[in-house]
C-alpha cells in the first residue's frame, strides 16, 4: 500500500458494548495485519472483561482520560492519564474504571488478530445475547485467548 490512512476524531468504525464503547481506528488493513487500533471508554463505575490471557497477540493501552484500574494477576494498578501498558502474550489481565468520569484509552493489538473479537461480541449483543463471561469467553477463544 503507498497510501497514508488517516481517521479523523468522527471516523472509525464504533462498536457499542454496554459500559464501554470500542472506537477501531485501525483494523488491520493499513498495517498488513500487523498492528491494529482502537479506542476504548470505558462509562464511569464500570468493569471491563473477565480476566484472560492472550496467546498470539500483544495488547498494549494508553490512558487517554480518567484513570483506569488494572488488574495483572493478583495485582491493582491504578493508570491515570498518560500512563501505557503493555501486555504481552500469557499475562492474565483486565482492566476497569472505578472513577466518577468516563475513562479513555488508546488500545493496540499487535497482531491485529482481536480486534475481529469486538466486532463478534457486537453480533452476540446484536443477536439477543448478554455479555455474560461465559459468552465472552466463548468469543475470546476463537481468538487465542482463554479466561485467566
Amino acid at each position: 500500500m503507498n497510501e497514508v490512512s488517516i481517521t479523523g476524531p468522527d471516523d472509525g468504525e464504533v462498536i457499542e458494548l454496554g459500559p464501554a464503547r470500542m472506537r477501531i481506528m485501525e483494523d488491520g488493513g493499513t498495517t498488513a495485519h500487523r498492528l491494529g487500533i482502537g479506542e476504548i471508554t470505558l462509562a464511569p463505575h464500570s468493569a471491563g472483561p473477565p480476566q484472560h490471557r492472550h496467546a498470539e497477540h500483544d495488547e498494549g493501552f494508553y490512558v487517554v482520560s480518567g484513570t483506569v484500574r488494572f488488574t495483572v494477576g493478583q495485582t491493582d494498578y491504578e493508570a491515570p492519564k498518560g500512563t501505557l501498558v503493555m501486555v504481552p502474550p500469557g499475562v492474565p489481565h483486565t482492566f476497569a474504571n472505578h472513577g466518577d468520569e468516563p475513562a479513555v484509552m488508546l488500545n493496540t493489538f499487535t497482531p491485529d488478530l482481536y480486534v475481529q473479537y469486538f466486532r463478534d461480541l457486537r453480533t452476540a449483543i446484536d443477536n439477543g445475547q448478554e455479555l455474560t463471561p461465559q459468552v465472552t469467553a466463548k468469543v475470546m477463544s476463537r481468538y487465542a485467548t482463554e479466561i485467566a
